[in-house]
């Protein structure tokens, strides 16, 4: 049950922001009493850090920080997720945004355990990309790259493709940045 009304959360995030998601629409959508949702989430706030710790924290492990860590190396582990995302977007036919975006545009002002949780995500991320130049500068490659700084370049440009791609409903700006991170050597 806990996990049925994590994932009716999430899609209603996604698909309206967490604003517009009601605990009302939220129950019904899972099929769940309100009884029955209270005892696993006392309240929407904790409904929501528990989607942004167990599903967005996933998901971008998931598209991200694994296929960097399995990458030959960063710029290729960078480039494969670029694809991989607009393919998907390509063949799905529409554009949500990136959930962490998404969470990230509409609660950082509205709490800050909320924005703990979204930075604690983006910060995670960011250190496995730097993790993995700093692994290709032991391999000999990389050496006039700051980590850090790529880091912050693949995750700063991700996200705002996705935010361009959601509001034109059209993944050709992560084609775009593929293209141009195909080009970038240092």
């Amino acid at each position: 049950m806990r996990n049925k009304v994590l994932d009716v959360a999430e899609e209603s995030f996604q698909a309206r922001g967490y604003h517009a998601s009601s605990l009302g629409d939220l129950m019904a959508a899972a099929g769940v009493s309100g009884g029955a949702l209270h005892h696993h989430f006392p309240t929407k706030k904790a409904l929501a850090l528990a989607v942004i710790d167990e599903r967005v924290a996933a998901a971008v492990e998931e598209t991200w920080i694994a296929p960097v860590q399995a990458a030959a190396s960063a710029r290729e582990g960078v480039r494969t997720v670029f694809e991989a995302v607009a393919a998907e977007l390509e063949q799905q036919g529409f554009v949500r945004g990136c959930p962490l975006n998404n969470l990230a545009h509409e609660l950082s002002l509205a709490d800050p355990d909320f924005r703990m949780a979204l930075a604690g995500i983006f910060s995670a991320w960011r250190q496995a990309i730097a993790d993995k130049i700093r692994a290709d500068q032991r391999a000999g490659r990389e050496q006039g790259t700051d980590p850090q700084r790529f880091a912050a370049l693949a995750v700063a440009t991700y996200s705002g493709a996705m935010s361009m791609a959601k509001t034109a409903q059209d993944a050709g700006v992560l084609r775009d940045c593929l293209t141009a991170l195909g080009e970038t050597r240092t």
